[in-house]
């Protein structure tokens, strides 16, 4: 029951959601949210949405597809107001359907609220089985749906107080916008497992998963939403609220690996040189005697130019990527998925014929890709391949948001790096360690969740919630 979340499509995670806010009179609201879910079309392509206030009444427009799809002149054109949440999507378990694209918008006795959801609940189905006993009745399966039921029934006089009481039941990584009649919030887990900025665009505060967001509206980052951290933005300016005590701070090392854009700042660090930096402790633990050095585009680029420049070789781009696919790939036939990557990639024959050639990846999940990728550069003409990955063997299923359903799908939880490298017909296969991924990001190891790759989780997940949630939720 996944309010924004991760999945597999082919051999690759997928991103995550996209989540956007602001606060503005006498700005375009719409217009301004419209361009910043472009910029985060990246972390979700199956559906996109925008909720707007004018101060009285709450108006959305959303639909299945990319945001150019969605939404046109016309359609940004009826929005008026001057508070805007917006969010694009991927899904797993909350299925793929337009009555679970977000924003969610949702009436109650005391008004409307909005929410778009970036993470997944661990105890989503627990709240929600409780909910349903005392009547709430549901229409998604998102989680999403599960908090704003949540609020509603824990109703305070205060709405600020009902938010954070709701988000103390809450287990699980998310990062949230909402918008009232007359308020922007947003939110992040006690952990800060999902990112989320706050910055400002001519005296306006906006919110955004990522600082590219900020860059392709013109907004200045001002600094991350603390992990706990409630933030409620309306006509008196900006207040913090503390909902729950710092945890460890555990941010999704894959935000720096694959997810997040190139150009996009996490904790004060440039996505694109971090990247560079596993590439080059990737080329120091794994060198190999080569011609050329390539990366599958396009989130391999930057780890590819370290290894590059770790081995003193030349980049070349021996692969392109059909960038014009669009969403044929979502969900694809069986015939198109069986054209696979030949369709979303191709090999540069007079780059690569003759060459030993390194091909850097992101990461392999159950290997049908790389196979494929390796194939491919033989087929133009590789005299050998090797393989380098920045980023360890994923050999843990993921509860925050990933969808890797088993273990017996992950092929680095069933086999060594030797098995997988002749599974995948590499010549030499190298993943970079636990400990070079965490030295290249030049922060602690404490400051990420890593569990994928050492099987560190953050929670117990048999653990149950607090018993008087039910009475809570009952009066």
């Amino acid at each position: 029951m996944l309010g924004g979340t991760l999945m597999l499509s082919g051999d690759k995670f997928k991103e995550e959601c996209g989540v956007f806010g602001i606060y503005a009179p006498g700005q375009k609201v719409a217009e301004v949210t419209n361009y910043a879910l472009y910029a985060l079309q990246h972390r979700g392509q199956e559906s996109a949405g925008i909720a707007v206030s004018d101060g009285k009444s709450i108006k959305m427009e959303k639909g299945m597809g990319l945001v150019s799809e969605v939404f046109n002149g016309s359609k940004i054109d009826r929005f008026k107001g001057h508070i805007a949440a917006g969010h694009v999507r991927y899904s797993t378990m909350g299925s793929s359907s337009l009555l679970n694209a977000q924003p969610l918008l949702i009436r109650y006795r005391k008004g409307s609220l909005a929410i778009g959801h970036n993470g997944n609940l661990v105890n989503g189905e627990e709240i929600r089985d409780q909910l349903e006993e005392v009547g709430s009745i549901f229409q998604t399966t998102t989680d999403s749906e599960i908090v704003a039921h949540l609020i509603a029934r824990l109703e305070n006089d205060d709405f600020v107080e009902s938010v954070k009481e709701a988000l103390t039941f809450l287990r699980g990584a998310f990062a949230f916008v909402m918008i009232t009649e007359d308020r922007l919030i947003g939110i992040r887990d006690p952990y800060g497992l999902r990112p989320l900025s706050l910055g400002i665009l001519e005296d306006n505060f906006v919110l955004a998963s990522e600082t590219c967001a900020f860059d392709t509206i013109g907004a200045q980052f001002i600094r991350d939403i603390e992990p706990g951290e409630m933030v409620v933005i309306d006509e008196e300016g900006i207040t913090s609220h503390r909902f729950a005590k710092k945890e460890k701070e555990a941010l999704c090392i894959f935000e720096f690996i694959y997810f997040a854009r190139p150009d996009s700042n996490l904790h004060g660090k440039n996505v694109h040189l971090v990247r560079r930096e596993l590439g080059k402790q990737l080329a120091r633990e794994h060198p190999v005697e080569a011609d050329i050095v390539t990366g599958v585009p396009d989130s391999s680029i930057s780890a590819a130019s370290g290894v590059a420049e770790g081995m003193g070789l030349p980049y070349e781009m021996g692969l392109v990527k059909n960038r014009y696919i669009g969403r044929t790939f979502i969900q694809p036939s069986q015939k198109i998925r069986s054209l696979g990557v030949k369709l979303k990639l191709n090999a540069v024959k007079q780059v690569i014929e003759g060459k030993r050639v390194i091909m850097v990846d992101d990461s392999i999940v159950r290997g049908t890709t790389s196979l494929q990728i390796v194939q491919m550069l033989r087929n133009a003409g590789a005299k050998e391949v090797h393989v380098r990955i920045s980023s360890p063997p994923v050999v843990g299923s993921c509860y925050y948001g990933i969808d890797t359903s088993s273990t017996k799908e992950l092929l680095g939880a069933q086999k060594t790096v030797e098995e997988i490298r002749r599974f995948i017909k590499a010549d030499t296969l190298g993943y970079l360690s636990v400990e070079g991924m965490i030295a290249s990001t030049g922060m602690n190891v404490d400051s990420f969740c890593k569990a994928c790759f050492d099987l560190s989780y953050l929670f117990d997940h048999s653990k149950k919630i607090r018993k008087n949630l039910f009475e809570k939720i009952s009066r």
